[in-house]
């Protein structure tokens, strides 16, 4: 099934301004698109007016049938959310099951949770299982009524990070094959699950491409800044805008990924001041500040705070964003 959403929503917390998200995009059958972006950029409320919990203008349309007017039960969406939403008086398998009397086609409730891993807890009930467990239940609610799209809502936030990285594996088996939107502010696991991914800030989309051109090639220094990359001002780095050629705004950003940044030797295009060293798992994030600016890369041979180096930015890595 390809979904398409082009839609307006605005949506009205108590005591707070109303907020309006304006975005459009297209799902592939079988695709795996994450909506990536920082907390408070619309990604839940896009995901909610698309299930139908929002007024909202505009389209959403599933293989070219609107689903507009259609309640959130009619229109094919399975749908797991950031707190499991399960009911804590009906047992796992209860749970699981909830869903059977709106659709015709359902699959066996047993069977999916053997699949998730947690047959074992069909008759317990939700306030004694992990967050892990919770997860994997409601992804089974989910599944079990054959949805034609699958919406998640940050289904990973609230995990520790063991329990993440096996569920986010276990997730992107499970949406091999399914149509699905997956909302995350993590760019760890959209790049591990999506096939696409939409960038979006206040409200609205600024990139969508492969997680290859989003992670390599970002659009803005927003982009480059939340997927992990550095936002180079090209007036602090001049040498970097003639490798480049002069065909963008001087006052315009150079990203790079800091894997991609050397450091240390006797020549660079900038020298600064190492300003922190941390380790991270297999290596070390050195951050290195020059006229302003602050610039992360990775070395497994890092030098010390205060310490005086060289950058050096392949010219191969470089994008103008």
């Amino acid at each position: 099934m390809s979904l398409h959403a082009d839609l307006k929503a605005t949506f009205t917390a108590k005591g707070a301004e109303a907020f309006t998200v304006d975005a459009a995009f297209d799902v592939e059958r079988g695709e795996s698109l994450a909506i990536l972006g920082p907390s408070g950029s619309g990604k839940t409320l896009l995901l909610e007016a698309i299930a139908g919990f929002h007024d909202h203008d505009g389209t959403v349309t599933l293989d070219g049938r609107r689903l507009d007017d259609r309640p959130p039960e009619q229109r094919g969406f399975g749908f797991v959310f950031q707190d499991y939403a399960l009911f804590p008086h009906l047992s796992v398998r209860e749970n699981v099951e909830y869903g059977v009397r709106y659709h015709h086609e359902t699959r066996d409730s047993d069977e999916l949770l053997a699949e998730l891993g947690v047959a074992d807890l069909a008759d317990r009930y939700p306030p004694t299982l992990s967050g892990g467990e919770k997860q994997r239940v409601a992804l089974a609610r989910a599944l079990t009524v054959r949805p034609d799209v699958m919406l998640l809502d940050e289904p990973l936030a609230a995990l520790d990070v063991p329990t993440r990285r096996t569920l986010r594996d276990d997730l992107a088996d499970v949406l091999a094959d399914v149509t699905s939107v997956y909302v995350t502010h993590d760019r760890t696991t959209a790049r591990a699950i999506a096939d696409r991914i939409v960038v979006m800030r206040d409200g609205r989309v600024v990139q969508i491409s492969t997680p290859d051109e989003i992670f390599q090639r970002p659009a803005s220094p927003m982009v480059a800044e939340f997927t992990g990359s550095n936002a180079i001002p090209l007036s602090a780095a001049p040498s970097l805008e003639d490798a480049l050629g002069r065909d963008g705004p001087s006052d315009g950003y150079v990203a790079i990924r800091p894997e991609s940044v050397a450091i240390g030797g006797s020549t660079g295009d900038v020298s600064g001041i190492v300003d922190r060293v941390v380790r991270e798992d297999a290596t070390t994030r050195v951050t290195v500040s020059f006229d302003e600016v602050a610039i992360d890369a990775f070395t497994d041979d890092p030098p010390t705070v205060g310490e005086t180096v060289q950058l050096t930015f392949p010219r191969a890595e470089l994008h103008r964003c």
